[in-house]
């Protein structure tokens, strides 16, 4: 698959291990038909549980998305198979998603519901915007964003950039290091 870029890094990509990638995210063309490219990164990390040492990434782009998990496990083929359960999980929430934006959903009958049990209903929800806030954004330096950050005990924080003017977030990592985003226009 030439739209796969495999990367690896404190790891030896071996041909196995290269195969069994290869098989693995070849499976998501049939779900995905249009996807763009297909990015795994392979690690190994200096964590102190041995069980989470090895790390697999995967990204998919599409059109109009971006789809990324991360899984750790103690062998990277483990790590590789649980990256690939989490990904198609998201595969078909996206592509769900998807299907019932272009249609409009139809009531349910009250009939049809009386079968279901109440853990059921629950997973048929789909999630809805329980809140919003507005707050002002300052300008600062990222590295007074951090401290704001865990001044306020969150794991995200949005700022305008005093460096370059630019709309930032700025976030902690799974690994405890911070990265930020920043919007490209």
């Amino acid at each position: 698959m030439e739209m796969l870029q495999i990367y690896s890094r404190n790891l030896e990509l071996t041909d196995r291990l290269r195969d069994h990638v290869e098989d693995k995210t070849s499976k998501l063309q049939r779900y995905l038909p249009n996807l763009d490219s297909i990015r795994v990164d392979l690690s190994e990390s200096n964590a102190r549980d041995s069980s989470r040492r090895m790390v697999a990434q995967i990204t998919i782009y599409v059109p109009k998305a971006i789809l990324r998990a991360e899984e750790r496990a103690a062998d990277i083929f483990a790590a590789v198979d649980l990256v690939m359960d989490k990904m198609s999980r998201r595969v078909e929430r996206y592509k769900g998603r998807r299907r019932t934006m272009r249609r409009v959903p139809e009531p349910v009958a009250s009939a049809d519901v009386s079968g279901l049990e109440d853990d059921e209903l629950l997973l048929e929800e789909t999630p809805s915007i329980a809140r919003v806030k507005e707050f002002e954004v300052s300008s600062i330096l990222s590295g007074e964003a951090v401290e704001q950050m865990e001044l306020l005990g969150h794991q995200f924080f949005l700022f305008v950039d005093a460096a370059d003017g630019r709309l930032s977030v700025v976030y902690r990592r799974e690994d405890g290091d911070y990265g930020i985003l920043k919007p490209m226009y």
